[in-house]
């Protein structure tokens, strides 16, 4: 079974900056992609950031480019999403998931198979 950990979210005033983490096990990234998304109360899940084939293309959502960074390390199987300019409107509950798969758009929560809990980011002006 796929497991998928995120940690580093919490509370930072708005230009502050976090690092979320997400170590998976028992999974391979080469073959596929993982993924950070959010979901604001009342929103709808969006894709953020995607890392694929094993860190070689890395994909982000317009309201992000250029203020957050996804980046993996393999050997600690670990991806890594650098958030930094933060604003209110990234407050959102995060989540890292993962698919085997790299066809399909690497931004859209289907078809990621698998989840973690979340953690939550909260930016306050």
């Amino acid at each position: 079974q796929v497991q998928l950990v995120e940690s580093g979210g919490g509370s930072v005033q708005a230009g502050g900056a976090l690092r979320l983490s997400c170590v998976y096990s028992k999974y391979t990234s080469y073959t596929g992609c993982v993924g950070w998304f959010r979901q604001a109360p009342g929103k709808e899940r969006e894709g953020v950031a995607s890392i694929c084939s094993g860190g070689a293309n890395t994909y982000y959502a317009d309201s992000v480019k250029g203020r957050f960074t996804i980046s993996q390390d393999n050997a600690k199987n670990t991806v890594y999403l650098q958030m930094n300019s933060l604003k209110p409107e990234d407050t959102a509950m995060y989540y890292c998931a993962a698919r085997v798969g790299i066809t399909a758009p690497p931004l859209r929560p289907y078809p990621y198979d698998y989840w973690g809990q979340g953690t939550q980011v909260t930016v306050s002006s």
